[in-house]
């Protein structure tokens, strides 16, 4: 029998360009990275989907590569069988005919499936590695139980966007204990869908700053005129707003309220006083960025994400990055970076909505006492401006 690990797929949707099919399909085919394309070192062994459509792939590729689909997540992680059959899990909970509710947030189960997941796990006498795609839930209850079960099962869990992964244009990478005075993320489209890319964007540099992450004391959401407004009394930076935008290539010429009729920005008060803001300009910008004051002065960078704009689409590289270091997780059983980050992002975006939904107040948040220190270094990542060698091929 091969010593290869076994991973199962756990999927909401699986349709061309879905989360699934950037991430799970480059289990099968494999990760095309600047330096070349890398074939899996695991096995995806197993999936699962919980809804099939008239546009699902899924059922096509895993037939293609000799992956069985079953038809409940137990029967997925137990391969058919009575016990537990695979060495890790890909959780992708993104995309399906899922309701919404009153904040704009769409109800994906996660927190369902995790508890599926956790329920094999925790019956087998034996934890395996699982990767939950995106934010964890839509509800803080739901994710910190998936945090507090995973560590309660002793299971290596990973989270969260590809963000961190992309392109930066200029390279820049806080050391850790960089002093950092203030910082800001840009982004764009709908709170619920990049908002959440966007906070990891500046989570992921934050931090690194003196002392490590804290958590967050509070969160203010605004939308529209008082954006602006809240700029003139202060309460985020014109001239870091303007460095980020910098920094971002394809935008139009213009200031940024010609462009934006409706900007959003999520003020995040941290617990150790530190300020951090991520600020949405829809209409103006169609990639993300960041910027910092730090004591070397003001640095800014582009965060650049593969398929927004480009001549050739490619496969979504920047996926490939992500899903290496998920790998890396399955082979040593270490993750490659905090849940924290994604714990802590999750608990800001519902916040920021929840202070949206009720008129743009000003959201306490002591239930986001999450302090960590951030990595110290990634097993995988590009470090070019722009996606190069195999990021550029036709994908298969």
């Amino acid at each position: 029998m091969s010593d290869r690990k076994r991973i199962a797929a756990v999927i909401t949707e699986y349709f061309a360009g879905s989360h699934a099919d950037v991430l799970v399909t480059k289990f099968l085919k494999g990760f095309p990275t600047d330096d070349g394309r890398f074939a899996p070192r695991v096995d995806l062994v197993s999936m699962y989907i919980d809804q099939f459509t008239e546009n699902d792939v899924g059922r096509t590729i895993a037939d293609e590569h000799n992956v069985p689909i079953y038809p409940s997540i137990v029967k997925a992680l137990m391969r058919g069988g009575e016990e537990l059959a695979v060495d890790g899990v890909l959780l992708i909970g993104e995309h399906g005919d899922y309701a919404w509710n009153e904040k704009e947030q769409q109800l994906f189960p996660r927190k369902h499936f995790m508890e599926q997941i956790c329920g094999v796990i925790a019956t087998s006498g034996g934890a395996i590695p699982v990767f939950s795609d995106k934010h964890l839930s839509y509800n803080w209850y739901d994710a910190k139980w998936m945090y507090d079960r995973a560590a309660e099962l002793n299971v290596p869990f990973m989270a969260g966007s590809s963000l961190p992964l992309v392109w930066r244009n200029p390279w820049l990478e806080h050391n850790r204990e960089t002093d950092i005075s203030e910082a800001i993320a840009i982004g764009f489209s709908g709170l619920d869908i990049y908002g959440f890319h966007t906070l990891e964007v500046l989570q992921c540099m934050v931090e690194r700053r003196t002392g490590g992450e804290s958590g967050v004391a509070a969160v203010t959401c605004l939308e529209g005129d008082l954006v602006w407004q809240a700029a003139d009394d202060g309460l985020w930076s014109r001239e870091l707003a303007e460095a980020a935008c910098a920094a971002i290539e394809n935008k139009p010429d213009g200031r940024m309220e010609t462009h934006c009729s409706d900007p959003v920005v999520m003020l995040i008060e941290y617990r150790d006083g530190f300020r951090g803001v991520a600020l949405m300009l829809e209409g103006y910008v169609r990639d993300l960025s960041y910027a910092a004051r730090t004591g070397d002065g003001i640095v800014a960078t582009e965060f650049y994400a593969q398929g927004h704009g480009d001549i050739l689409e490619g496969p979504f590289a920047h996926f490939a990055y992500l899903s290496l270091n998920v790998e890396e997780m399955f082979l040593t059983g270490t993750p490659s970076y905090p849940v924290e980050r994604t714990l802590l992002t999750t608990g800001v975006l519902e916040a920021a909505l929840t202070s949206r939904f009720e008129g743009h107040c000003r959201l306490e948040t002591p239930w986001l006492n999450v302090p960590y220190q951030s990595y110290e270094s990634l097993p995988w990542r590009p470090t070019g401006p722009r996606p190069g060698g195999a990021c550029l091929d036709p994908w298969p």
